[in-house]
This record gives structure tokens, sequence and C-alpha cells, in this order.
């Protein structure tokens, strides 16, 4: 049994996935790798094949395919992580934290633009996750194989998945925040602006807060 799975959904990301798991790889060489592809138009699946242990092919939807990576990993905890996205904790201060054995918990967030905008955006998305105990995907969520087993996993929502499951999970225990930053692209407030971004974001979590279904919101912010 592999210590740790790395579960990587992935939908059209041939521009990073090989970089990505070439430095997983080199960084956490006892680790397993799971990439699990959402039906990619481009490149994606012939570029990852090669570099990781298991590759499956799911129906489109994060939830579905992280769960679907979960099925078939074999490690005692998982990891999931976006496709754009990078650990920034060596293998060996990851099984230190590891070693204390907690049933879940998640990675600070640190962007990958340079401006001084996304210090402030990262700064509050850390507060937030910190006050909250509930943290977004793209910050590494991780957790014991038999934990989330028996939680049912992600929620078969198109959005919030991440949201819902930290929900239940700190009915539990509560989350063991790992220093090291993960970082994560910044493309999505770059392509559509950071502040129209921050709003939409904001506007999501606060409509979701509020009882509106994840499927209305899914189709009124990306299915219009």
């Amino acid at each position: 049994m592999f210590p740790v799975s790395f579960i990587i959904p992935m939908l059209n990301e041939q521009a990073g996935i090989a970089d990505l798991l070439c430095d997983l790889r080199a960084r956490y060489p006892d680790a397993e790798l799971v990439v699990v592809d959402g039906g990619s138009s481009d490149q994606s699946a012939v570029r990852a094949m090669p570099l990781c242990d298991q590759f499956l092919l799911g129906d489109p939807g994060r939830a579905l395919q992280m769960n679907l990576g979960a099925r078939v990993a074999t490690g005692q905890y998982l990891c999931f992580l976006h496709a754009d996205s990078r650990p920034g904790c060596s293998a060996e201060k990851l099984q230190l934290y590891f070693q204390q054995e907690p049933q879940w918990g998640f990675c600070r967030v640190r962007l990958s633009g340079k401006r001084r905008v996304f210090r402030l955006i990262e700064w509050c998305m850390n507060q937030r996750s910190r006050i909250t105990r509930i943290a977004t995907g793209d910050q590494m969520l991780f957790m014991r194989r038999q934990f989330f087993l028996a939680l049912g996993g992600f929620a078969d929502i198109p959005l919030m998945e991440d949201v819902a499951l930290c929900k239940a999970m700190r009915r539990h225990s509560p989350p063991l925040v790992v220093s090291e930053p993960v970082v994560t692209s910044s493309r999505r407030w770059e392509e559509g602006g950071v502040l129209t971004t921050v709003l939409r974001m904001w506007a999501l979590r606060l409509a979701y807060l509020l009882g509106v279904s994840p499927q209305r919101l899914w189709h009124y912010y990306y299915a219009r």
C-alpha cells in the first residue's frame, strides 16, 4: 500500500499536466499518482498516461472524477490536487504531518501571480479557511482513506463539493492545516478580471450559504 495517493482530476490540461506529474514523481517518489480525466478534447490524456500509476476516464464533473480516483487509490492518505496546483511541502515534511494521524486537513494557498493584489486575495482565502475550517479544492484537501470512504466521498453536485465535504468532516474532527502553501494558478483571476472573479466567487459562496442549490448556481454562472 502506498503511504500517499495524489488524486488529480483534469479536463483539458495539456499545457501543464506532464510538468505537474514529473514534479510530483521527483519530489514524492513513494506516492501513488492517480489521474482522472473527465473527457478532455486536447492532448491531456496522451501526456498524462505514461507519467502516472493509474489513469482513469470518467464522466465530467470534479466530484465524480475525484470519487472515481478515490475508489481505486491505495494510499493511506488521499490528497486531492488540482491539475494547476503544486504542493509546497516536501515528502519528508508531509510524512511528519501524517504521523500526527489527522483525519483530514488542507494546506494554505499561494497564488502564482506576482501582482500585489494576489497577496491580498490569498491572505483572505487563508484567513477564511482558518476561521471557518472550510477549505476549497485548490488547497489540496487530504484525508485518511477510510475516513473519506466512511463519509461517502464528495457529494455528486456540480459546485461546492469541497465545501460540503469540509462541513461534514469538521463535525467529526478539526482539520490539520499544513503551513507550507500549495501554489495554485491565478489564471482564473487573470482571465476573468480580478474584481469580477472575486465578486463572482463570493456571490457563489453567499448564495450557497443561503440555500441556493449547486445545480442552480452552476447553471446561472457557467451554463448561460
